[in-house]
C-alpha cells in the first residue's frame, strides 16, 4: 500500500504545488477565510467526498466513507494567514496588501487536501471513516473551539495534524513524544493609582512607576520562586497609560502572555501572579485589577499515535528523514483543544531549503517554503492514516 500511496502522491505533486501557490497568493486573516474555504470545498468535492461548509464559522469538513469500523479518524489542517507584509520575491506572492502565509498554513491546507485526494484514490476503502477538518482562526486560538462547538470531534477516536518547521530541511519529519507546545494564557493587569502634578510625586500614587515595579518583580520572581525545570515565560507585550508628560498617571494597563509546559505549574500561575502584584501595590497605596484568561493547553502527543507516525515516516521516506525532537516549543497551538476529545499527535514537517545558510522563521516577512516538502507531508499523513486502521486495535 505504501507504494500505491507514494505513486498517487507523486502523480498529484504538480497539482498540489499549484494548489499551494493559489492559497499563498490569496491569504485571508483569521475568521475571514471565505474564499479559501470555498476553494478548499471545491477541491474536496471534486474528489467525491461529502463536504460541509460554514462549519466553525468559516471552516470546512469533508468525510471519506470507510468500511464497517464505527470509529472515526480525523485529519486536521488550519487555513488562516497573518497580518504581515510579504517580503519575498515570488511569482505567486501574496496579492493581499499586508497579509501573508507566514506560518505555513497554506502548506498545511495543501497537505490536508493532498491526503484526502490520495486516500480517495486507493483501490480498497479504509476500514473506517476519515474526517478532514479544515480549521479557521488558528492564529487567534479561536478556530478549534468554533469547530469543536459545531461537533467536528463527535465520534472521533484519533486525530492527526502537522506543522511546518523551517529549521528542518524539506523531506524531513520531526517527531516529539509528549509535550510538543506550551500552554498559552492571556494576562491583563491594571494598576490604579492617584493622579497628581509631575513636580509633586509625594502627593500622588504613580501608576507608571508601580507598573514598572510589577513587571520587574514578576520577571525576577520567576527565576527565584519557580521550579527552573518547569519553564515559564511571562511577557508583557503592551503597556498603556498616562495623560500628559507633566501629570502623574493614575491608571496603567499591562497586557501580556504567559507560557508554561506543566499542568500543575499552569494551575497555580494565576494565584502566584496576583500575590506578586498585590505585594508590589500594597506598600505604595495602589490598587489593581487582574484578569487571567486561560487560552489553550499544551499539545500532548499520544505515545502510540506518535510511534505510529514515526514508523510511517521512516518507512515512507527513509530513516535519515526522521528526526526526534528532544525539546518542546513554548509556542502555542490550538490543536491541543482537539486532544481534550480524542488522542492525537502532531508532527513537524521540515520546509527549509538545504542549500541556504538562512531559513527565516515562522511569522517572518521573508519566511519561505521548499515545496518539495509537500509530497513528503502528504505521503507521511496518508500512510499514517492508512496504517492507523491496520493497527487500530493496538492503539
Amino acid at each position: 500500500m505504501l507504494s500505491q500511496i507514494t505513486a498517487i502522491a507523486t502523480t498529484l505533486t504538480p497539482r498540489l504545488i499549484e494548489i499551494r501557490r493559489h492559497l499563498h497568493s490569496h491569504p485571508e486573516l483569521s475568521g475571514q477565510e471565505y474564499k479559501t474555504a470555498a476553494y478548499v470545498a471545491g477541491v474536496l468535492s471534486s474528489c467525491g467526498l461529502r463536504v460541509q461548509e460554514l462549519v466553525g464559522k468559516t471552516g470546512v469538513v469533508a468525510e471519506l466513507p470507510g468500511a464497517e469500523d464505527p470509529r472515526i479518524l480525523a485529519v486536521r489542517a488550519d487555513m488562516d494567514a497573518l497580518p504581515i507584509p510579504e517580503r519575498v520575491e515570488l511569482d505567486f506572492a501574496s496579492t493581499q496588501l499586508g497579509i501573508m502565509h507566514a506560518c505555513g498554513h497554506d502548506v498545511h491546507t495543501t497537505v490536508g487536501l493532498g491526503t484526502a485526494m490520495v486516500l480517495s484514490q486507493l483501490e480498497l476503502p479504509l476500514a473506517g471513516l476519515t474526517r478532514f477538518i479544515f480549521q479557521p482562526a488558528e492564529e487567534t486560538a479561536q478556530g478549534a473551539r468554533w469547530m469543536i462547538d459545531d461537533g467536528v470531534m463527535e465520534g472521533v477516536s484519533a486525530v492527526l495534524a502537522l506543522h511546518a518547521y523551517p529549521s528542518m530541511p524539506a523531506r524531513t519529519i520531526g517527531i516529539r513524544y509528549g509535550a510538543l507546545t506550551a500552554a498559552a494564557d492571556d494576562l491583563e493587569i491594571t494598576i490604579l493609582g492617584e493622579s497628581g502634578h509631575g513636580a509633586r510625586p509625594h502627593e500622588a500614587i504613580d501608576a507608571i512607576w508601580i507598573a514598572s515595579q510589577v513587571v520587574t518583580t514578576l520577571q525576577q520572581s520567576i527565576s527565584r520562586t519557580q521550579n527552573p525545570l518547569h519553564p515559564i515565560v511571562l511577557t508583557i507585550g503592551q503597556i498603556t497609560g498616562g495623560r500628559a508628560p507633566n501629570v502623574i498617571a493614575d491608571t496603567v494597563k499591562l497586557s501580556g502572555t504567559v507560557r508554561s509546559l506543566h499542568p500543575d505549574t499552569r494551575n497555580h500561575l494565576p494565584q502566584w501572579i496576583e500575590t506578586i502584584v498585590a505585594g508590589v501595590c500594597q506598600p505604595y497605596g495602589a490598587k489593581y485589577e487582574l484578569t487571567y484568561h486561560r487560552g489553550v493547553p499544551s499539545v500532548l502527543n499520544d505515545p502510540a499515535l506518535t510511534e505510529l507516525t514515526a514508523r510511517c515516516a521512516s518507512e515512507a521516506l527513509g530513516d535519515d528523514c526522521l528526526q526526534i525532537i528532544h525539546e518542546p516549543s513554548l509556542g502555542a497551538e490550538d490543536f491541543s483543544l482537539y486532544l481534550e476529545h480524542a488522542p492525537g499527535t502532531m508532527f513537524r514537517l521540515g520546509v527549509g531549503f538545504r542549500d541556504r545558510a538562512v531559513n527565516y522563521p515562522l511569522h517572518h516577512p521573508k519566511f519561505e517554503v521548499d515545496e518539495s516538502a509537500i509530497a513528503a507531508g502528504v505521503i507521511t499523513m496518508a500512510y499514517a492514516s492508512y496504517r492507523y486502521w491496520q493497527t487500530v486495535t493496538a492503539l
